[in-house]
């Protein structure tokens, strides 16, 4: 089932730099999907489109449509904050809320009206489970967030993500700052994940990429240069530019 589609989406930025040229995309329910390419390739600004952040831009030119399901994101009637409800991101530098790690997760769904503590605290495990973090800080829920490791923060911020039910993740670069192990467990994740989210994601790498993508997207210069089954497309891509990208002959 197509959870995102993408209708000749043009994006140019007022300082005349073109991010996105006539893109057309479907994005497939419970897949991870990779968006790659080299840096200014437009990636993190299709990513941002999803869930509207690029309204915080300097943007010039906005064209084209993308749906979830029968909404229409771009239509400026949309709700962004149930919008931002629905898609929820992770960015590449973990950034931890100055409390607790319970409260960084019950935050957000205080902000909604959540009071029942029995409800919170089955939500701070369940969303903790699934980013594989519960078993390393369930007797530190009370400690501060800050006091975690860059891997911990991270996984803490997918759990933030999580705790309020996305139908969507965005993940932009969520292990570029992350040891081995970290990364591992992270995309360890994201495989069980799958089953309940559609994740959307660019990578830091190509080998990331290729160890991760149900479904991949490979963007230069603003352009959708390739698009295929994951394990097709980097094992044999079609466009010569998708295979020096690849191959580590450029980018």
């Amino acid at each position: 089932m197509i959870k995102i589609r993408v209708e000749h989406l043009n994006l140019q930025y007022s300082d005349g730099t073109e991010s996105l040229r006539d893109i057309c995309l479907s994005i497939n329910a419970n897949e991870i999907s990779v968006l790659f390419g080299p840096a200014g390739g437009g990636k993190s600004s299709l990513l941002r489109v999803f869930n509207r952040l690029n309204d915080l831009a300097d943007v010039k030119l906005i064209t084209g449509k993308v749906h979830i399901g029968d909404l229409d994101i771009l239509d400026p009637k949309t709700d962004v904050i149930d919008l931002r409800r629905r898609v929820g991101m992770v960015f590449a530098r973990p950034v931890v809320l100055p409390m607790s790690i319970r409260a960084n997760l019950t935050y957000g769904l205080e902000l909604t009206g959540e009071r029942s503590q029995t409800k919170l605290n089955h939500a701070v495990e369940k969303s903790l489970t699934q980013a594989a973090l519960w078993e390393e800080v369930k007797d530190r829920l009370d400690e501060p967030a800050i006091a975690l490791s860059g891997g911990q923060q991270q996984r803490l911020c997918l759990a933030r993500c999580l705790v309020l039910k996305p139908e969507i993740i965005l993940l932009d670069e969520p292990t570029s700052g992350l040891d081995p192990i970290s990364t591992s467990k992270v995309e360890s994740s994201l495989q069980e994940l799958k089953r309940s989210y559609t994740i959307v994601m660019v990578p830091h790498s190509v080998q990331q990429a290729a160890r991760v993508a149900d479904f991949a997207a490979f963007f230069l210069q603003g352009e959708l240069i390739e698009k295929g089954i994951g394990k097709d497309l980097f094992v044999t891509p079609k466009d010569q530019r998708t295979e020096d990208y690849i191959m580590g002959r450029f980018g």
